[in-house]
């Protein structure tokens, strides 16, 4: 009798002593529901949030968030953790070594086409303007009483791309990382639900029936300069953001020198998908109960939404401008493309635009601005780890 008393204390029903734990399974059942009926980031949201039920089994121990947290600038025992730690333990070191988010942005240079913004090279302000909500979200998390290291991974939301964010906020910030990796990926899943209110109300019926012209071709040498030419410019000038501009442009390089192909194919595939899985479970583990049901879970949702908004807007203002300047010649809605969401903030545009003009196609005509901002973020969040790490 003694031997299965022994036993039932051991179980996580008997070890269940806080009800945030099931507040938890709450947050993780919406995320599920929208992660499967929804589809909403499927690839992301359910590795996310499986590692959040599996961090909030009382007793599995799998997890241990405050070992990788420094304390009095005192780094974690990384020998503790190899020794001691849980399955996710051992996983988390991919994210806090860095080592995860450089190889997701290596996927997505391997998947992306830079011809659009070379062709088009004005579309690189379109997604620079749409990082000030990336600064106006760290100005407002200063305003809300965070710490400016905080404020700085917060404002990395803005940017819409959730490895950059998940990068700095590592270093930064990494009792937050939870909260800040589910609004990011939240708010890039809900794009096509935020974008067109804002777009509707900033942009004339005139200025979204703009038929832009069809884009000059790009030569195959074109294409395989820029990564190498991006890398110099852009490490040259913010070092820090070298790993993952370097990682983002080595992928494009393998897909467009055409000597690669199998490489290309792997990265696009098998490693996109293999560091996909892991960095999501682990992710999503950093939100046990203890950290993420707090206020400042609801201030980091809350400016998120805020720093994505803002971030629209500026696009949008700005492709106004460039629209006036032009005199009518680009469709201010390829502004709001200027957010790094690959593909899918690009095909918002396209499709806002062609319900005002069936004959409008602003597809490749937004993904300039797309991926000139996938470069932004990352050279937000090099600038800010260069400034506070």
């Amino acid at each position: 009798m003694d031997a299965i008393l022994e036993f039932l204390k051991t179980t996580g029903i008997y070890l269940m002593q806080d009800w945030r734990t099931l507040v938890m399974y709450l947050i993780v059942a919406v995320l599920f529901y929208l992660a499967i009926v929804k589809k909403f980031e499927p690839l992301l949201l359910l590795p996310i949030s499986f590692g959040m039920l599996l961090a909030n089994l009382p007793g599995a121990e799998l997890m241990h968030t405050d070992w990788f947290i420094a304390i009095e600038g005192k780094y974690p025992d990384f020998g503790t953790i190899l020794r001691n730690g849980g399955m996710l333990d051992i996983l988390y070191l991919g994210v806090k070594l860095g080592v995860y988010p450089p190889l997701i942005f290596m996927g997505v240079g391997a998947m992306t086409d830079f011809g659009p913004l070379i062709a088009n090279p004005k579309s690189l302000l379109l997604g620079a303007a749409a990082q000030f909500g990336v600064f106006a979200a760290f100005f407002g998390a200063l305003i809300l009483g965070f710490t400016v290291e905080e404020a700085a991974s917060i404002g990395i939301i803005g940017g819409a791309d959730g490895p950059t964010a998940i990068y700095v906020t590592k270093t930064l910030a990494p009792r937050l990382l939870g909260a800040i990796a589910v609004a990011a990926y939240s708010y890039m899943a809900l794009i096509p639900i935020i974008q067109p209110p804002i777009m509707k109300a900033l942009t004339t019926k005139k200025e979204r029936s703009i038929v832009m012209g069809q884009l000059r071709p790009v030569s195959k040498i074109e294409k395989i300069i820029f990564p190498i030419f991006v890398t110099l410019i852009v490490t040259l000038i913010v070092p820090s953001a070298g790993s993952l501009v370097g990682a983002l442009m080595l992928g494009n390089l393998l897909k467009e020198s055409g000597v690669a192909e199998r490489l290309s194919k792997t990265v696009q595939n098998e490693l996109m998908n293999i560091v996909t899985i892991l960095l999501g479970i682990c992710v999503g583990a950093t939100a046990d109960a203890a950290s993420f049901l707090s206020f400042d879970t609801i201030k980091i949702i809350v400016l998120g939404l805020a720093a994505f908004c803002f971030a629209t807007a500026a696009g949008l203002l700005f492709g106004k401008l460039m629209c006036f300047i032009t005199r009518g010649k680009i469709n201010p809605l390829i502004g709001s493309a200027g957010v790094s969401a690959v593909p899918m903030a690009a095909r918002v545009a396209q499709v806002v635009g062609q319900k005002e003009n069936p004959s409008n196609f602003l597809l490749m005509h937004a993904m300039g601005p797309n991926v000139a901002g996938v470069i932004g973020s990352a050279v937000a969040a090099g600038v800010f780890l260069a400034m506070f790490a």
